[in-house]
């Protein structure tokens, strides 16, 4: 019997139907395990990052009450209470906390007269790559103060040059020590000028600028009279 038009349009939909259905088991039959294996994978990367997300969170938490904590015992003169969590702090995969731990570590030695371990412990940190730039010079400068008295001139300048510019958030402390330095090995010119500089940034803190302006006066530049004349215009 010949199929009617309408017939054959359902024949050719069923036919189309099945074929279907074929491919799809034959797909699932190859690739279905592999394709469950990579979901649930996924899944299971989705579920290890939260739960990371959420355990870095809650661990700032408990170190930040923790520095909190030593804190507070050195400011009622506990040293001895503060230095063990600043010991576990110092190790923190967290960056600032790390860093911050390291800082105070090295406070407490100074605060002792043990420039040297203080020096040790700011080296560490400029030393340390995964820190942010601003702490590392930062621990560069503060190591070179503690060091100050048993470096050679040279090395102060040539471990400070790039930070006693105007540019420099430390330009102040860095630029002092590169000045003196500079008066030591005589080049008294470059050591007057940079003071000069460091008169007239506003940026600096007014007890360095106003150090700055003493050098300078000893040195032959009116920093005073450049200052004021800056400040007028």
């Amino acid at each position: 019997m010949a199929l009617t038009p309408q017939n054959n349009d359902q024949f050719a939909r069923e036919v189309d139907e099945e074929l279907r259905r074929e491919e799809l088991r034959s797909f699932w039959q190859r690739w279905g395990i592999a394709v469950i294996a990579a979901i649930v994978l996924a899944l299971a990367a989705l579920a290890g990052w939260l739960w990371w997300q959420q355990h870095q969170v809650t661990q700032a938490g408990v170190q930040g009450e923790q520095f909190s904590k030593a804190l507070e015992s050195l400011g009622a003169q506990k040293t001895d209470a503060a230095k063990a969590p600043l010991a576990e702090l110092a190790t923190s995969d967290a960056a600032g906390y790390r860093a911050m731990a390291q800082f105070t570590q090295a406070d407490i030695l100074l605060q002792a007269d043990d420039l040297k371990g203080a020096a040790a412990k700011f080296a560490a940190v400029a030393a340390d790559g995964s820190l942010p730039q601003p702490y590392r010079d930062l621990a560069l400068v503060r190591q070179t103060s503690a060091e100050f008295d048993t470096l050679k001139p040279a090395a102060v300048i040539d471990r400070l040059r790039g930070l006693a510019t105007k540019d420099s958030p430390w330009f102040g402390s860095a630029g002092e020590m590169v000045g003196i330095a500079y008066m030591r090995l005589g080049r008294n010119a470059e050591a007057g000028k940079l003071f000069g500089e460091i008169a007239q940034a506003e940026t600096v803190p007014e007890t360095i600028r106003q150090r700055a302006v003493q050098l300078a006066g000893v040195l032959g530049v009116d920093a005073v009279d450049t200052d004021q004349e800056k400040k007028a215009a």
